[in-house]
């Protein structure tokens, strides 16, 4: 949750400028706020009748999302893993050397 007292609010149509390595068109930060990404999305706030996020608020997004996809990977990885000893183990049990 964005901590207005805290943090340095940007309007929302600034927000792509504050997005690292290239900038994303303002519907994908659309986007992002209304859909997120690997179910997290991005923090705004409305004041006034107009929207606002902050530079954490991005940056939260950011580390989330990359936790996610971290996540993602490592469960692939040791499912990869349980299925290759799965492979062995049923080589072994048919007497089949590779």
């Amino acid at each position: 949750m964005i901590d207005y007292e805290r943090e340095e609010l940007i309007s929302f149509n600034s927000a792509p400028k504050h997005y690292p390595g290239q900038k994303p068109h303002i519907a994908t930060c659309h986007r992002h706020r209304l859909r997120g990404v690997r179910g997290v999305c991005l923090e705004t706030i409305l004041v006034g009748g107009k929207r606002y996020t902050s530079r954490e608020a991005i940056a939260r997004f950011i580390r989330a999302i990359n936790r996610q996809a971290t996540r993602g990977s490592e469960q692939v990885e040791a499912l990869e893993e349980a299925t290759q000893k799965e492979v062995e183990r049923r080589l072994d049990e048919a007497g089949i050397e590779l």
